[in-house]
């Protein structure tokens, strides 16, 4: 399970490591739309925009469905939420692991300034 949860972690996070994945991410979360749509929106070929959008369905990021005679992109939610549980996983224990060290430095520094004499404290 740990295996399959980082892999498919890193293969999301790698396909949002592209700024022009992540641009079509961002607008994809406005709803589904064509490639054609997603195209008119950057600077870059709609060939270039399709190479993209390929990517992002390799990494589970996307599908495509057929409406009428147009092919819709759609944002799958699941990948983005399970790389975001992975983030706030690692962020509490990263977050207990502060206030561990935070605890250890109030012991050690309460304990060498009660040593030190009165006068000379700080």
């Amino acid at each position: 399970m740990w295996v399959t949860t980082t892999l498919a972690v890193t293969r999301t996070f790698a396909a949002l490591g592209d700024p022009v994945r992540s641009a079509i991410v961002d607008e994809l979360t406005g709803g589904d739309a064509t490639v054609g749509e997603i195209a008119a929106h950057f600077t870059i070929t709609f060939q270039a925009v399709s190479q993209q959008i390929a990517t992002l369905e390799r990494a589970g990021l996307i599908t495509r469905h057929r409406e009428g005679r147009s092919t819709r992109v759609h944002l799958e939610q699941a990948p983005i939420e399970q790389a975001s549980r992975w983030m706030e996983a690692r962020r509490l224990r990263l977050d207990e692991r502060y206030r561990r060290l935070d605890h250890l430095l109030s012991d050690v520094l309460d304990t060498d300034v009660s040593s030190i004499p009165e006068e000379k404290r700080p």
